[in-house]
């Protein structure tokens, strides 16, 4: 006699682990890792450390305390570690990228109930808690200019003079001041091909993301290779804003997503009065999520919308 087994689902099964995509998160960002060494030097390798181990300390304290299950060895606190530096200048006190690693892993993730609980990315918050807290510090973007022999400060979206600028080649190679992990826009894109790849992230969030600030950037007359090249964009597209826990499950979700994205940061970079909004953008579509995961939730087969009454 056959049986009818019913199981809950799902009932797709992939043999993708979530340890295993974090490696592959953590592999795309290794270009970034060594591009921010060199430009930076060896304090750039001592945040990052700092970020990582930090990250998984909390992490493993927290859920040793209130005894729940360990899951240092899934690897997103690590990645967490490894974004929330990218996202800080080399010259911040470590004590203050601690500040913000607990604000990332304790207060975002695990008081929400741990990964894929979040309600927004946590190295996200992280840096704007960070931001928001000490801001000289968090704008302070020293590095050494061979060009002119000496230390500059500047990010290229504060530059106001126009011969300070960087060229497309500096901003490439990552020659410029910004964040550990925005300055080479070539290592950002290596890792971003290698998360395509891996099929760790899907295109569309991304491309929208970048494709609506370059678009604005050159319809309010700008140069929008510059505005894609620069203010962390490809880093907060590419690695943040695909975040699996925060990003919208439907590709047409993920669409108006990565659109809103990129509309807010084009508003803050020209009418706010700080020169970067990549953080606030992607933080403000998170909370904005659920609704639109509830607005383009595809209706089940065989089912009709409801008659007004």
């Amino acid at each position: 006699m056959n049986k009818l087994i019913i199981e809950p689902t799902p009932h797709i099964r992939s043999s993708n682990s979530t340890a295993r995509i974090m490696l592959g998160v953590i592999i795309a960002t290794v270009p970034a890792m060594i591009a921010s060494i060199i430009i930076f030097g060896a304090r750039a390798a001592l945040l990052i450390i700092t970020c990582v181990t930090a990250c998984v300390f909390f992490e493993f304290m927290f859920r040793h305390i209130f005894k729940k299950p360990h899951t240092i060895n899934n690897l997103s606190a690590v990645v967490t570690g490894i974004l929330l530096a990218f996202n800080l200048p080399s010259t911040l006190p470590l004590y203050m990228a601690v500040i913000g690693c607990f604000a990332a892993i304790v207060v975002v993730k695990e008081m929400f109930g741990g990964i894929g609980q979040n309600f927004a990315n946590p190295a996200i918050v992280g840096r704007i808690v960070l931001m928001l807290s000490f801001t000289t510090h968090m704008s302070d973007y020293s590095y050494y200019n061979k060009k002119i022999d000496a230390i500059s400060t500047a990010t290229p979206l504060a530059i106001t003079n126009p011969e300070d600028l960087p060229s497309t080649l500096d901003l490439f190679l990552g020659n410029h001041g910004g964040s550990l992990g925005e300055t080479s826009a070539i290592a950002l894109l290596i890792g971003f091909v290698i998360l395509l790849a891996l099929k760790i992230i899907r295109p569309v969030t991304p491309l929208i993301f970048i494709g609506t600030v370059a678009i604005g950037t050159l319809i309010t007359g700008g140069d929008p290779i510059f505005s894609v090249l620069t203010g962390g964009l490809l880093l907060g597209a590419i690695f943040m804003a695909t975040d699996y826990a925060t990003n919208p499950m439907t590709v047409r979700g993920k669409l108006i997503f990565g659109f809103g994205c990129g509309l807010i940061t084009l508003v803050v970079r020209e009418l706010g009065a700080m020169p970067e909004g990549v953080a606030f953008s992607i933080l403000t579509m998170n909370i904005l999520t659920p609704l639109i995961d509830k607005i383009t939730r595809p209706r089940p087969f065989g089912m009709k919308k409801e008659g007004k009454s």
